[in-house]
This record gives C-alpha cells, structure tokens and sequence, in this order.
C-alpha cells in the first residue's frame, strides 16, 4: 500500500523534524530559533521545494551579463504551516537561483490567486 502526501505537507514535516532535532541538541527554545535560521538562509530552496503549483512569467533579464539564462516562475505552496506565493528565478534544470519576493496568506485560494496575478 502506498501513501502520498503534498510537498507542503511533506515540508511541514521536514521542519517539524528539523526543529525537534534541534531542540534535543540545543535545548526548547533554541530549535525553534535555529530552525528559522535555517530557513530564512536557505529560504529559497526551502520554498521551490514546498511549492504545489508553479507558472512561467517570463525570462530573467539580468543586469549582469551571466553565461547562463534564469527564468521567473511564480509558485505556490505551504511552508511551515503558511500558504506563499513567491516569485523564483530558476535555471533550464529547475534549480532555484534565487528569490524576488514571497507573500503569506491564509489560504491556498489567495497564494493561488495570486500567484496566477504575478507578472
């Protein structure tokens, strides 16, 4: 038997795993505190692999002449328990690159909503 579960749900659980890790190496309240460290230095990795849906937008036009071309992709997900929308740039093998912005809303309807609006 085979059990599936969302990205977002899955990624909920990774952090739940990484903050009682912590915890029981660094004490209660400093889990909680160095799993938020963890994510906002990887944050956008954290949030391209909690995303349930994504949309192209268009290419990256960099002001730096890089050898390599990014995409913008708009996303949405659920990290930590929160609904985002957040704006990627992503290289031709889906490696997130970097983040342009992300906002949190209560529900998927809205990130989705936005995501779908993001330009």
């Amino acid at each position: 038997m085979s059990m599936y579960q969302s990205i977002g749900t899955a990624s909920d659980r990774v952090l739940a795993a990484l903050k009682a890790g912590l915890e029981l190496e660094f004490g209660r309240g400093a889990g909680e505190a160095l799993a938020h460290r963890f994510l906002e230095a990887e944050e956008a990795d954290f949030r391209w692999d909690a995303r349930v849906e994504e949309r192209w937008i268009g290419a990256y036009e960099s002001a730096d002449d890089e050898d390599f071309e990014l995409d913008r992709i708009a996303i949405c997900g659920r990290l930590d328990g929160k609904w985002f929308c957040a704006t990627m740039l992503v290289d031709g093998d889906g490696q997130a690159h970097g983040m342009m912005g992300c906002r949190q809303f209560r529900s998927l309807v809205r990130a989705r909503d936005a995501m779908l609006h993001a330009h």
